[in-house]
């Protein structure tokens, strides 16, 4: 459908495409099965300036919306979930120093992020800490013009890959939530290193591993907005992220729904192909139209977000939602209308289906955002 994309967004999409098409779906499978981390593809993605989209301008960057990123992260998506997050990831990681950070560490690291030059990763997870964010138990204690952090973050996508990471940690534990304290931390500082990658069911281009803090010093000035406003910068930081991981549901859903109607097209059963039979017909009618559907919500809450920066999260919740659901049961029906060649890995829908389970899971479960959304309207309706 025609959703009137001006000339700028058309080009992101079309730029994106491209990649997509000629770098990332010729080689998801090999990094696949290698596991290996994209670098050739992340690099041609920041020589194209995608990551300038998400930094101000004043930083080196486009100054591009949440729209911007979403049309960019659904092509990605529609080649290889993980490795469209290997970019993804770095724009979460930024957020926060785009959100709370002073001027002097916007300037100190946006600049670099927006070439490429640096990638970045956000670090909230802990093995008590998933859809509890406020079971942090990673610590920072000031030491004269030092913090020093120590802890450890579990599942932190681009981990050993990035250069800064954006970390939540207490500064004050008998305040609670009132007690945590963003920073940014370099992958050189001493006292921090990285866990080895883990093996995981989908999207396993994407490094996922543990970060470990053991006094880790860093100076004062790396602190990301005030001190114990950490889980404000971290919300703010999640609604506007959770519309580019429902574009990558959008992205997959469509990628799916594109292999599994060529196939249909190709398949021949009884005589006839099997796309002219209605029980397949119908399969492929309900994967395009939820496909459409998600689009067009995730389309229309980013841009709410765009242009209502503090009304954004029943939008990005319920976005994440539908688009990220849509992804798992479209990848599923893929699967089903190939059959058995959709069961094997010369076909990329069995990887789908593996990638589009994480989009469930990460960045909130959609039964947290469930959550979300039920509060809003309690607020609403109050």
């Amino acid at each position: 459908m025609d959703h009137f994309l001006n000339e700028d967004q058309q080009m992101i999409v079309d730029l994106a495409k491209q990649i997509t098409d000629e770098m990332i779906i010729p080689n998801r499978a090999k990094y696949d099965e290698t596991e290996g981390y994209p670098l050739d593809i992340v690099e041609t993605m920041a020589k194209s300036d995608f990551f300038a989209l998400f930094v101000p301008e004043e930083y080196g960057g486009l100054g591009g919306g949440c729209f911007d990123t979403v049309l960019a992260l659904e092509q990605f998506g529609r080649g290889c979930v993980g490795i469209a997050t290997a970019y993804a990831a770095s724009a979460l990681g930024a957020y926060p120093i785009v959100i709370s950070g002073s001027k002097e560490l916007k300037e100190q690291f946006l600049p670099d992020i927006a070439t490429g030059k640096k990638r970045a990763a956000f670090a909230l997870t802990e093995a008590n800490a998933g859809s509890d964010a406020s079971g942090i138990q990673t610590t920072a204690v000031e030491d004269g013009d030092y913090w020093v952090l120590n802890g450890t973050k579990q599942w932190i996508t681009n981990g050993g890959q990035a250069h800064l990471y954006t970390v939540i940690a207490m500064t004050d534990p008998h305040k609670g939530p009132r007690g945590a304290t963003m920073f940014v931390v370099e992958s050189t500082d001493p006292g921090f290193s990285c866990g080895p990658k883990e093996k995981k069911l989908g999207i396993r281009t994407s490094a996922t591993t543990e970060l470990i803090f053991k006094d880790c010093r860093i100076p004062k000035s790396r602190m990301i907005g005030r001190r114990g406003a950490g889980f404000i910068t971290v919300m703010k930081t999640l609604d506007k992220s959770r519309p580019g991981i429902a574009s990558l549901g959008v992205g997959l859903a469509q990628g799916a729904l594109d292999e599994a109607a060529t196939y249909a097209k190709q398949r021949v059963q009884f005589g006839k192909p099997i796309i002219s039979f209605q029980a397949v017909q119908h399969m492929l009618a309900d994967m395009a139209i939820q496909t459409e559907a998600s689009r067009a919500l995730v389309y229309v809450s980013a841009k709410h977000i765009d242009a209502h920066p503090k009304q954004m999260s029943k939008a990005s919740a319920m976005c994440k939602v539908m688009a990220t659901d849509t992804a798992m049961k479209v990848a599923v029906d893929a699967v089903q209308v190939m059959g058995g060649y959709g069961y094997m890995r010369e076909y990329p829908v069995e990887k789908m289906m593996r990638d589009a389970k994480i989009l469930q899971i990460y960045e909130g479960t959609n039964q947290i955002q469930r959550n979300v959304i039920g509060q809003e309207l309690n607020k609403e309706y109050n």
